[in-house]
């Protein structure tokens, strides 16, 4: 994984994974100018459906002729993670005032909303986006027949059913049951909402392959009454628990059976003020320090030679077909020369990043962080034209306390940070805290949308570009991993 990171951030020479951006950007439409913020992207209106993102009005009339206050759209992710704490799925919906505005209305605008749903996915090319996770969207059940669906790539993508409406429409639970098992047929996955809350898909519990259940609802007593309810009807459905808001929670939920787990918990700090630094970073500190110091070669090969797995690394990386030197490099102080001060210190700042492999928060986290290190990369270069570097290390150790288990200013204190980098890390200030903003607002855009075009309208890109961007790095951030 981390020979691809360092291809792009080293300025090594480019692979795959590297190009993926500069594609997808020549790909794209150029920004909205601030006139045109207002109205949907190509990427807001999806271009099998450009008409339907136009119907949805913050009025909430269904007649779009009726008012031209209309609401942009834009795709929001958040990631599900395993029992080890992995990340292995993505819940997708749009920004939430529209899913609101929507979940409170009739089926038609609940139609409305997954096909403009499923339209951002296909075309977020959504088969290439996910590698090997998941992707979980919510519709509801009369649309699980919507020829839309076929188009999507059925065994990565979780068919969530939303709470049933009270009007007209509904499934016959026998229709129900068929079309789940069609949908099962063609790859698809199912899941229902809470039995014991939403029952009208009770009939349906023994063919779902999950049960959504909100945190809130998460007692000893009520997940005792849903195992029972899932015996009596032969249900080997598993929990997947929403809105988690700390990691005790998440531990408590997997304590009860759960085994998928979403919510903040997942970048949510603890309380590590009497942790310190391990070895391992403390070694690559003081590197740092040499190195930034601008200290003797000889002096800081003795240092790598102290620790034979980071020397093994550096000798293995430089030789790779990644940095493609024209004659082996057999020694360290060969390895130094080729490599020069600038790219040891990425090297060594990227080394400091990496988790432990046993340890499926710390690696979630830093898909996340690197997810955030392109975003900013893509956002800032081209108006803080020099600094991308500075950008990608921000939105890199902007979860290096979660990676390490230590308080942020502790992780990155030994590190040689210049101050603009520091200061955006650690009070959000500087020319690179707008960017770290729009990022962490990207990620939390499903739940507050007003601060997505806020943090948006100071780096001066609309919502929808900083979204566009926000997928293109998720994309980039699963190639370097693959």
């Amino acid at each position: 994984m981390f020979k691809k990171i360092f291809g792009r951030f080293m300025g090594g020479t480019p692979d795959a994974a590297a190009d993926t951006g500069q594609t997808a950007q020549a790909q794209r439409s150029p920004p909205a100018s601030p006139a045109q913020q207002g109205a949907p992207t190509a990427s807001a209106a999806p271009s099998l459906a450009p008409s339907l993102a136009a119907t949805i009005t913050t009025a909430g009339e269904e007649n779009p002729t009726q008012s031209t206050n209309k609401t942009a759209t834009y795709l929001c992710r958040e990631p599900i993670l395993n029992e080890d704490q992995r990340i292995v799925a993505y819940l997708f919906s749009l920004q939430e005032t529209t899913h609101q505005h929507i979940r409170h209305s009739s089926r038609r605008l609940q139609h409305l909303y997954a096909e403009i749903l499923v339209g951002h996915l296909l075309d977020a090319r959504i088969d290439r986006l996910l590698g090997q996770r998941l992707a979980c969207i919510e519709i509801p059940d009369s649309f699980l027949s919507h020829p839309l669906l076929d188009k999507l790539p059925a065994q990565q993508i979780i068919l969530l059913l939303a709470p049933p409406f009270s009007d007209t429409g509904n499934l016959a639970p026998e229709t129900l049951l068929n079309t789940i098992r069609q949908r099962q047929a063609a790859g698809f996955r199912i899941g229902l909402p809470d039995p014991l809350v939403i029952q009208e898909y009770a009939g349906a519990l023994a063919s779902a392959q999950f049960i959504a259940l909100q945190a809130p609802t998460l007692y000893p007593n009520h997940c005792t009454r849903l195992r029972q309810l899932q015996a009596e009807q032969g249900s080997k459905a598993r929990w997947l628990v929403r809105d988690l808001p700390a990691l005790e929670d998440f531990r408590f939920a997997h304590k009860m059976g759960a085994s998928l787990f979403h919510g903040e918990f997942i970048t949510r700090r603890e309380e590590w003020g009497k942790r310190e630094p391990g070895p391992d970073t403390l070694r690559i500190a003081n590197l740092l320090a040499k190195v930034r110091a601008d200290g003797d070669t000889k002096e800081i090969a003795q240092l790598l030679k102290q620790d034979a797995a980071l020397s093994l690394r550096l000798l293995r990386y430089v030789n790779s077909a990644a940095y493609q030197p024209q004659e082996p490099v057999t020694s360290i102080e060969h390895a130094l020369l080729m490599f020069g001060r600038e790219r040891l210190y990425r090297w060594l700042i990227l080394l400091a990043c990496a988790p432990d492999a046993n340890n499926g928060r710390t690696s979630a986290a830093l898909e996340i962080a690197l997810v955030r290190a392109r975003m900013l990369e893509l956002l800032g270069g081209a108006q803080l034209p020099g600094q991308s570097d500075s950008l990608f290390l921000v939105g890199l150790l902007s979860l290096a306390d979660i990676v390490l288990q230590v308080p942020l200013a502790k992780a990155i204190a030994p590190l040689s940070l210049a101050d603009d980098v520091r200061a955006a890390l650690l009070d959000g200030n500087g020319p690179y805290a707008p960017y770290l903003e729009l990022a962490l607002a990207c990620e939390q855009g499903f739940k507050d949308p007003q601060g997505l075009q806020n943090a948006a309208a100071l780096c001066r890109v609309s919502p929808e570009q900083a979204t566009d961007n926000h997928l293109e790095a998720l994309n980039w951030a699963m190639e370097v991993q693959s």
